[in-house]
């Protein structure tokens, strides 16, 4: 996909907690077409000890109201910057980047979406990409307690939304792996991002009961198109560079052990 340079603006910065938020991005023009999955590079400004550029993941794209939404996680200066920013200030992104999720083409499919954390991010639009297509996903949002659960009245309107908390203090108490939907229902697809090890667990799960499972990599990025070899995995096909050839992958093409 043709990949563009652009000055965003800030329509709202809302936000999501204590440690993120939720930026609502506009422009004056069409934005380009974005896949669930995709991933932007947003430039920093005004903050001396920030270089690079920061990869977030696409949180939805609306495309009637010309809108784009970025779940920030405030981790370092970088991020922190991008949390100040108030209506009417630009945003200078590259995008969109990476290659994303694959939709079905049966519509009978039964996909599962499984977050951990910040993770959940591109999981939204993808539900909105599937539920557009006459699919109902259902999602399964794990954190370690209820202040780290994110957006979860807004995965609610896209479809079912089950929860795991490790204190218990909402959902089923544990982790995503050990939440009862996974023995109640039959799922045809799995997707999922979040923390590895959640993600390596999950792609154990899928793996034993046979469903096909893709996994949203968070590796660090610096370039964002191949360059810098800074986000190198090891595949079943070598080295690759995740920012280029992912961040989505199935896992059959990975080399976890599972």
């Amino acid at each position: 996909m043709k990949k563009y340079i652009l000055d965003l603006t800030i329509r709202q910065t809302v936000a999501i907690g204590k440690q993120c938020v939720l930026l609502r991005l506009t422009a004056d023009e069409q934005l380009p077409e974005m896949l669930p999955g995709q991933f932007v590079e947003v430039r920093v400004d005004h903050t001396p000890s920030v270089m690079l550029r920061r990869p977030i993941s696409i949180h939805y794209y609306n495309k009637e109201t010309n809108e784009l939404g970025l779940l920030v996680q405030l981790v370092g200066d970088g991020t922190r910057w991008m949390a100040t920013l108030k209506e009417g200030d630009m945003l200078n992104l590259v995008l969109p980047l990476g290659n994303g999720f694959t939709l079905p083409e049966d519509p009978s499919v039964r996909p599962l979406l499984i977050g951990g954390g910040v993770g959940v991010a591109p999981l939204l639009y993808l539900g909105m990409k599937l539920k557009e297509m006459g699919i109902t996903p259902t999602f399964l949002l794990g954190s370690r307690t209820e202040n780290e659960l994110m957006q979860v009245q807004e995965f609610e309107k896209v479809g079912p939304v089950y929860i795991t908390t490790e204190n218990g203090a909402v959902g089923e108490q544990g982790y995503v792996t050990q939440h009862s939907v996974l023995t109640r229902e039959q799922f045809s697809q799995v997707y999922t991002c979040g923390p590895k090890p959640m993600m390596v667990a999950v792609a154990r799960w899928a793996k034993a009961a046979d469903v096909p499972c893709e996994v949203s990599l968070e590796n660090k990025m610096a370039c964002g198109v191949g360059a810098c070899l800074c986000c190198v995995e090891d595949t079943k096909e070598g080295n690759v560079c995740v920012c280029k050839e992912g961040p989505v992958f199935s896992i059959e093409k990975l080399s976890w052990q599972i």
